[in-house]
């Protein structure tokens, strides 16, 4: 084969779509082998939903983090305060 036929040669997509034998990845072999031996249980497609727990609310959650920054505000300023000179 030429270099030219080589170049003119393109390997895409389309290419391998049009592939008259795919084979299976080894991944898929490898299951597929197993799977005979012994089968995988059936999974519902959707769990059973767990138990609803309160959500809180965004108010509070934002009163938490103020709270908290205002606290660590107020130790860092007492500190600044005590600290020898």
């Amino acid at each position: 084969m030429s270099q030219q036929d080589e170049e003119d040669r393109e390997f895409d997509l389309g290419w391998a779509a049009e592939a008259e034998h795919k084979e299976p990845s080894a991944r898929a072999r490898m299951l597929a082998a197993r799977w005979r031996e012994n089968p995988p249980d059936p999974v519902p497609f959707r769990p059973d939903p767990g138990p609803v727990t309160p959500r809180r609310s965004s108010w509070v959650s934002t009163a938490v983090v103020v709270g908290c920054v205002a606290a660590v505000i107020l130790l860092l300023g007492y500190m600044q305060t005590r600290a020898p000179y």
